[in-house]
């Protein structure tokens, strides 16, 4: 279309420079010709170009309806949340992940609506954490040390280094700033020593980056000492400790949750139609998923004992149990292979009672 343009422009402009009758040149008629022409096939062409797209775009409205289905009622189990007390614990992880977030207005406020107590001591619990986090978060280390100092007796009881990471992340960086900061740098080293016989060699490493002050820790053999990874695993490390001492879980449950649900879903869906069938419909209907999903290692918060018999693992009502000769099978297994009073291990020939197996818990 430009190219049609600029011909028709061209045209126009000689045809103003010369000056002749009202009839056209043989020459004007002829580049008039070739420009309707080429204004014909260049439409031709939008045409059948429009008609391809306009397929394409036909199409997708089908291909959403085809793939991205909006019933989910066979895998949803709505009355869920209808007892008051799972309502309950929903309202208060929900409200929970709003405090670890920092959002304290909105923990406030849906706490409010959906009748959550929350204590005036747990909302400066939480606020606490993560202004501590946010201050690691802009290298700052006056917080997460001061934090760490007035824990020092619970830390050690969960065998935690975090103090000692924070002061030397804190002598690192004041490395960094070279001989300058000579003074401040040996005055603050008195820090470590609550650390001087637990930590001794890594103390010792700190200490001779003080022969590189002048040429810089980067040019030292030290240099692996500035890895920008420290930072990143102080917070990790922070939250880890913080949260065990709290009793908390490291990650918030609602994220959690979201996370494994958004993994398990499109398992689910791809088996609706399995599971509305009515020879199945008994095994949703348990407090148990019908097929097993891998939500990797990260997720994995309980231990589980699959049955060597049945190849399942236990549950409550099927728990785990210790046969006198030490092996252990699941009480359905168990059972099973009993033979009134007597029982015989199917993995060694010791001959017992039923009676005498002992359920364990894990």
């Amino acid at each position: 279309m430009e190219d049609v343009k600029t011909h028709f422009t061209s045209a126009s402009e000689n045809g103003e420079e010369e000056t002749h009758s009202f009839e056209p040149l043989p020459r004007e008629m002829l580049a008039l010709s070739s420009g309707v022409q080429r204004a014909k096939d260049a439409a031709t062409k939008l045409s059948q170009d429009h008609k391809e797209l306009h397929g394409s775009v036909s199409k997708i409205g089908k291909a959403i309806d085809r793939n991205f289905t909006c019933d989910f009622t066979a895998i949803v189990k709505g009355e869920l949340f209808q007892d008051p007390d799972k309502s309950r614990i929903l309202n208060d992880v929900i409200c929970e992940h709003f405090l670890r977030d920092g959002r304290l207005d909105i923990a406030e406020k849906t706490a409010e609506e959906a009748g959550v107590y929350l204590s005036t001591e747990q909302k400066t619990r939480f606020a606490e954490l993560h202004y501590i986090v946010s201050a690691l978060r802009e290298k700052n280390l006056e917080p997460a040390i001061e934090w760490a100092k007035e824990h020092r007796e619970k830390l050690a009881l969960i065998n935690s280094d975090l103090e000692f990471k924070l002061i030397r992340l804190c002598f690192i960086d004041l490395l960094k700033q070279g001989y300058a900061k000579q003074a401040e740098i040996l005055q603050f080293a008195r820090n470590f020593s609550p650390f001087g016989h637990q930590y001794k060699r890594d103390i010792q490493q700190l200490m001779g980056c003080l022969l590189y002050l002048r040429v810089g820790i980067d040019k030292s053999p030290y240099i692996s000492m500035l890895n920008r990874d420290f930072w990143k695993d102080i917070c990790i490390q922070f939250t880890r400790d913080a949260s065990a001492l709290l009793g908390l879980s490291v990650e918030s449950p609602l994220s959690i949750c979201i996370k494994v649900g958004c993994q398990a879903f499109p398992c689910f869906h791809n088996i609706k139609q399995v599971m509305q069938k009515t020879n199945v419909s008994q095994v949703w209907k348990k407090d148990e998923i019908p097929i097993e999903i891998d939500i990797g290692d990260e997720c994995r918060f309980h231990s589980v004992f699959s049955c060597p018999i049945l190849k399942q693992p236990t549950t409550e009502t099927n728990p785990a149990m210790r046969l006198v000769c030490g092996h252990v099978i699941s009480k359905e297994a168990l059972n099973k292979i009993s033979n009134g009073n007597k029982l015989k291990c199917p993995y060694c020939p010791v001959e017992q009672s039923p009676g005498d197996a002992k359920q364990v818990h894990f």
